[in-house]
């Protein structure tokens, strides 16, 4: 398998993306993981006032499946994962334009419904009887991390539900469907109205590492790479650590 070069947000220096002479027009696709629905709104919304020319159009969904859209021919100009693993199945298909770059990180949470009514406090509560705990499914990046940490403490459970995406597996806990749910600090932090996070050591050992790249076929290059600027740029980082996200 193709070993996929990731280049962290600072290496190389930042180009001008825009054509010679124009400014940037027409429309941008971003195909990005569920996980960066509320921050990456925020940074497309700052960059079509920047750019008055450009719309920019987002396809929120897991990594898993987008990426395999993305190897289907869906038209797509910029790929976001939330792990290394499904942009390696993008750049292995000949799908990239250059090296992918890492733009942000992130960490499991637990999450639980407002007031924690279950009464969890760590890794270990989710395995008592009659907790229901949601998960994301492994081949999803929340759920590849949530299986590396349980392997590594030594947990075992039985999730009631495994979803497609992170935002599902958080429904799940802001409906009161289910106890707790494992995803990202992130996510947590987007709905902190409804649902609380409860930090476990355990997690330090699966943090996830986002690459971002231009795709080969992108319709409109020239947005893409700018667009892809704009989330490197510092303005894009304040908003990914706002949004709860680490630097890489």
């Amino acid at each position: 398998m193709t070993t996929v070069a990731l280049a962290g947000c600072g290496s190389g220096g930042t180009t001008d993306p825009r054509p010679p002479g124009g400014a940037l027009t027409g429309d941008v696709t971003v195909f990005a993981a569920a996980s960066l629905t509320e921050s990456f709104t925020r940074i497309g919304e700052d960059f079509e006032t920047a750019n008055p020319g450009v719309r920019v159009t987002f396809s929120f969904a897991g990594s898993s499946a987008l990426a395999n859209q993305i190897n289907q021919g869906a038209p797509a100009d910029v790929f976001a994962s939330a792990s290394p693993a499904n942009m390696t199945t993008v750049i292995d298909a000949g799908n990239g334009d250059g090296n992918p770059r890492i733009f942000v990180r992130n960490q499991l949470v637990i999450a639980v419904p407002d007031g924690n009514p279950g009464g969890v406090n760590g890794l270990a509560d989710l395995t008592q009887p009659g907790v229901k705990v949601a998960l994301c499914a492994e081949q999803v990046p929340c759920g590849a991390a949530a299986a590396k940490v349980l392997a590594a403490a030594g947990t075992k459970l039985t999730p009631v539900t495994l979803e497609q995406d992170v935002k599902a597996a958080l429904s799940k806990v802001r409906l009161g469907e289910v106890d707790a749910a494992l995803v990202y600090r992130s996510d947590v932090r987007a709905a902190d109205e409804d649902v609380d996070g409860i930090e476990f050591p355990e997690s330090a050992g699966a943090i996830n590492d986002y690459p971002i790249v231009v795709l080969k076929n992108a319709p409109n290059q020239p947005a893409a790479r700018a667009f892809v600027e704009q989330v490197l740029s510092g303005p894009g980082q304040a908003v990914l650590a706002a949004a709860g996200f680490q630097a890489p």
